[in-house]
């Protein structure tokens, strides 16, 4: 059985969230799941076992969870990237566009250093858009290297189209 056959029954569609015309792809309930759970992130460590990876950058929420078992599984740090004002030191922050509005993510200014490698870790990649504002973010920090994972991938909304040239980026499922 492949990796999609072994994970799609574990995912939830729901239409018309946050608003209509949205087709959201729930995860929440791949998580629940010990195996499910257990089958992602071991995946996405076989990936990234040999790439030195220092840190982790999960982007909030989803991807804190995934995340955060990767940076333990890699043996790096953690980084939440996270919605503005959720932070409480000094951040540094990017906007960017979504499928339904406009929205901002923030870094602690403190939370890579220069020479880090790094693994930005989402849940889904969609139209890109959250994605490439914590890329911009990473960037900041002049990293030895930035890979970018997510558990599913939407092709056909652009979302890889608008991430840096020259990303290393990787989908555990492409629907």
């Amino acid at each position: 059985m492949d990796l999609k056959e072994k994970l799609l029954p574990y995912l939830r569609t729901v239409p018309d969230y946050p608003v209509p015309g949205i087709l959201f792809w729930d995860v929440t309930t791949l998580f629940k799941d010990p195996e499910a759970f257990r089958t992602v992130v071991d995946a996405t460590y076989e990936l990234y076992k040999d790439k030195g990876i220092t840190k982790v950058v999960g982007i909030e929420s989803r991807g804190f969870v995934v995340g955060a078992a990767l940076a333990y599984r890699l043996g790096a740090g953690f980084v939440p990237a996270r919605k503005p004002g959720k932070l409480p030191a000094a951040c540094w922050s990017a906007s960017y566009d979504k499928e339904y509005g406009k929205d901002r993510i923030e870094m602690h200014q403190d939370a890579l250093e220069k020479g880090d490698v790094v693994l930005i870790h989402d849940d889904v990649l969609a139209t890109g858009g959250t994605a490439e504002a914590v890329g911009r973010l990473v960037e900041r920090y002049a990293p030895a290297a930035v890979y970018c994972n997510f558990i599913i991938e939407l092709e056909g909304l652009g979302g890889r189209e608008k991430m840096p040239a020259g990303l290393d980026i990787t989908a555990l499922l492409h629907l």
